[in-house]
Parts: structure tokens; C-alpha cells; sequence
């Protein structure tokens, strides 16, 4: 929309967009919705001679802290010659209207606060208060409306949003968490309830509204946190610290407020302690479940070991290659189970699992064959339900075109992979002997293809099918849906 509808070069833009990124924080101090309006290209010229300003609302953020100004989405909306908007974009300062406007019902009090990037202004903001609750502000409000002010006055001076500063993570605290401001000198001049019980939880009994927090942090034995806080306003930028205090866990935002002469430091405060401890949870459950999968990969080992022993042992040439396709089998779903044992998530990367398959399969082939093997294209990240069945899959298809294609010569095997967003497709193709004429998949009695269509069309709930290769051999084609398991 930006560069199609107006004249803004991309680093003006980048500036909208950091803001548009960090807002929520100014909504929500001023309970007011923010609407951020640009110039449009065709009112630029009209603009420089003295005729109508067009603007056009790119973005909107409505207060998390207050009732919203408009029930209806603004964007995409048309601004045209409001005077309060032309005075804040003209005269490069924050202008303010009089009497509300009435929208919907809804008695509205618009202030407009330009956009300052580098030594030009290059959007302007509307601040859209809803009056229709207005009443004497609590000091918790006073607190919150003093915030926001000199937060827009930072936009206007061009000091909003924080350059080079990263957009806050979803657990970073919020305003309604809990807030505290402080002077430059360190002293807690406001604090907000929720502040204050976080601080309570901590273990600090006293009000810290008047005192030094580097003093309320020695006191919790927590000193070595003090000075992040300061960094904010020496690098004029948020800093986020955690405090913790045996169970009870603290998440500060620090952020500098520094418009014209002063210097103050805004800081936002959530208690995480059920974040964190839920965390721990789910990190031991993690860590509980690779061990689970590192045992059944060392039992599948040594069943396989067993196998081999027993294999070894027998005199018999048919018994021993059922073995040894029983080795390979085991094998191929203790490979998921080893990958799945070091993996945080459940998740697994497919292209190494298919590798050593393809190498485990030709290095136990029963017929001599000398096949030569390469993977083109990537499988990605695999679910752990969708890897075991495709590994075994992936294992009988190889062992198939091993044993049945090249009757003993040498020859190549291909596994071509073609994933989407909602599909992964796979071919095996040979370049052997090729089908015969009249190969049927569901008729075949070979144990290994039957195995495969049950997974392919049961388990992942996809297709599968045999047919001549393009030029000579077989291709086997494979899809399935990533969505089925």
C-alpha cells in the first residue's frame, strides 16, 4: 500500500514500519486507538500549492487499557483536509483539537502528532481518544497520560521508535502487567498495583514508590540486575531483565523516555513465574521424551544384533534373507528413534534419516547387485508420526529395486523428492529390469510392497504406485499429504 499509494522512499518506510512494530506500547499508555496516516501521492502537489491535503490510514491499533475510539476497521480509509492532521504535518508539531468529533455515536477528541524521520516529517499519527467514559483520571491514569505524552513527543522529535532495537517478544510485559516510573536518578516515582505485587511476590515488603530501586534490588539480593535498567537510557533503547527469587520469576522493560530535557526511565513489569515454571514442564517432558526414544532405539540395536547372530547361524538361504530383511526393517525405525533422541521437538530433519537408509539398504543387499544410490531434493522437517512409517516405506521400496531390478549387474537408484506446503512427493526410480507386463501393486505377494501400500494408503493416508520408468527400469511414486498425520 505504502508504495503504491504514496511517494516514501524505503527507508521512510522501514521507519513506519519499526513503529507500527512498538505502537501497542503508546495505545495503550494513552487509551486511545492510534491511525496512522501517510499523504497520499496524488495530494502531494496539491498540498505544496496551497489546495487540499489527502491522507490515507495505513495502520491501526486500538488500546488494550480502554474502550476503542471506532467499531470499524480504518484502514484503507481517506482523510481528507482535516485540519488537525494538515496543521501536524505543516508545522512539523503536535496539534490538538478543541471540541471531540462525533463518530458513530461516540464522541471522539483527535490529537495529531508528526512523524519525524531524520530532518523530515513523513506521516503523521492520530491519537483518537473515546470521551464517552471520560471522567477525573485516577493517578494510575496520570501516570499512564504522562507516559504517553512524552512517548509522542519522542515521535515527533524523531526519537520513536528505538532505532535498532528489537520489536517486543510475545512474553514482554505490557502495560495493564504492571508499570513503574522512574526518575533519572534511579527514584521510583510511580508504581502501579500490579508493579507493586510483582515486587510483593519477590519478596520485597516495603513500597517501593520513593525509593531507589538499586536499593529495593539490594534488598532482594538482586544487584547485579540494577544496571541493565540503566543501560536503557545510555543506549537509548528497551533493555529487558529477569529477576528471580527462589519460585517467583519478574520480567522488567525498561524504556528510556528522553523528549527534549527529560530523562526518565519507563518500566514495565509482568510476574512469569507460571511462564517459566510451565517451561520447566515442558523441557523436562522434552528431555523425558528423547530419553524414551533412545531406549527403544537401543532395544530396536539390539534386537537387530539378535537378528544378525540368528541369521548368521542359519543354514538355510530363504530363512536368511527374511532375516535379513527383518534387520533391515528394525533397523530403519531404530534410525527414526535415534534422530528423534536428539532432536528438541517433535520433529525430525528426514534427509539424514533417508541417507543412512539408503546406505543400511544396499549394504545389506542379499543379491550381489551393485547399485549406486543418490537423493535429489529435500524431505525438510518431518514430524516423528510421519518419519517412522516413511522410513520403513523409503526401506522396502530400496530393497525392492535392489533385489528385483539388476538380477546381479551393477545399476542406480534415484530418489526424487518435491515437497509443497501441503504435499511431500516421492519417487524411487531404477533404471533395472522393469515390471513385468502383467504387475499388479495390490495382487503383488511380495511381504515388502504389501507393507507399503498398507502404510502409504493407511497409515499416511496417501497413494502409491508402480510403473515403467521413462526410459527403462521403475519408478515407484509416492504421495502423501503433510496434513494426514
Amino acid at each position: 500500500m505504502l508504495h503504491a499509494s504514496t511517494d516514501l522512499l524505503d527507508e521512510d518506510i522501514d521507519h513506519l514500519h519499526a513503529l507500527v512494530a512498538d505502537w501497542a506500547l503508546l495505545a495503550d499508555l494513552s487509551f486511545a486507538d492510534l491511525l496512522l496516516l501517510v499523504p497520499s501521492r496524488t495530494s502531494s502537489a496539491r498540498a505544496g500549492r496551497g489546495g487540499q491535503t489527502e491522507f490515507l490510514v495505513v495502520a491501526q491499533v486500538r488500546p488494550t487499557t480502554g474502550p476503542t475510539a471506532y467499531h470499524n476497521d480504518e484502514v484503507g480509509s481517506v482523510v481528507i483536509n482535516r485540519w488537525v492532521v494538515r496543521n501536524a504535518w505543516r508545522e512539523h508539531r503536535i496539534a490538538r483539537e478543541g471540541e471531540p468529533e462525533w463518530d458513530g455515536g461516540v464522541p471522539v477528541r483527535t490529537e495529531a502528532i508528526p512523524v519525524r524521520h531524520g530532518d523530515k516529517v513523513i506521516a503523521v499519527l492520530a491519537r483518537d481518544t473515546n470521551l464517552a467514559t471520560t471522567r477525573t483520571p485516577s493517578a494510575l491514569e496520570s501516570a499512564y497520560l504522562q507516559g504517553a505524552n512524552n512517548l509522542a513527543l519522542m515521535v515527533a522529535e524523531g526519537l520513536f521508535p528505538f532505532r535498532g532495537s528489537p520489536a517486543e517478544l510475545p512474553e514482554s510485559p505490557r502495560v495493564g502487567d504492571g508499570m513503574m516510573r522512574l526518575d533519572g536518578a534511579g527514584k521510583v516515582i510511580f508504581a502501579s498495583p500490579n508493579a507493586l505485587s510483582a515486587y510483593r511476590r519477590l519478596g520485597y515488603t516495603g513500597n517501593v514508590t520513593g525509593e531507589d530501586l538499586r536499593s529495593v534490588h539490594r534488598a532482594l539480593n538482586l544487584p547485579a540486575t540494577t544496571p541493565a535498567v540503566w543501560h536503557a537510557i545510555g543506549r537509548r533503547r528497551p533493555v529487558e531483565v529477569e529477576l528471580a527469587v527462589a519460585s517467583t520469576v519478574v520480567l522488567l522493560r525498561a524504556i528510556p523516555l528522553f523528549p527534549g530535557q527529560t530523562r526518565e526511565v519507563l518500566v514495565l513489569v509482568r510476574d512469569v513465574s507460571e511462564l517459566r515454571r510451565r517451561e520447566a514442564q515442558l523441557l523436562s517432558k522434552d528431555a523425558t521424551i528423547r530419553e524414551i526414544h533412545h531406549r527403544v532405539k537401543n532395544n530396536l540395536q539390539t534386537v537387530a544384533a539378535l537378528l544378525r547372530l540368528q541369521m548368521r547361524r542359519t543354514k538355510v538361504d530363504e530363512a536368511r534373507d527374511a532375516l535379513g530383511e527383518s534387520v533391515r526393517r528394525v533397523t530403519s525405525i531404530a534410525l527414526v528413534h535415534e534422530t528423534l533422541s536428539q532432536t528438541l521437538g517433535e520433529s525430525v530433519p528426514f534427509d539424514e534419516i533417508a541417507d543412512q537408509i539408503t546406505s543400511v539398504t544396499v549394504d545389506l543387499a542379499t543379491t550381489g547387485a551393485r547399485a549406486t544410490t543418490r537423493r535429489v531434493g529435500s524431505f525438510g522437517m518431518l514430524s516423528g508420526a510421519l518419519a517412522t512409517p516413511l522410513a520403513l516405506v523409503l526401506s522396502e521400496l530400496l530393497q525392492n529395486a535392489v533385489e528385483h531390478a539388476f538380477d546381479g549387474s551393477a545399476g542406480s537408484i534415484e530418489v526424487r523428492v518435491r515437497r509443497t506446503a501441503s504435499r511431500l512427493d516421492v519417487v524411487v526410480a531404477d533404471d533395472g529390469a522393469g515390471l513385468p507386463d502383467d504387475f499388479q501393486l495390490e495382487h503383488s505377494p511380495r511381504l515388502g510392497l504389501q507393507i507399503v501400500r498398507q502404510l502409504v494408503l493407511g497409515e499416511m493416508q496417501g497413494t502409491i504406485r508402480l510403473q515403467a520408468g521413462a526410459g527403462r527400469g521403475t519408478e515407484a511414486l509416492l504421495s502423501i499429504p503433510l496434513s494426514s498425520i
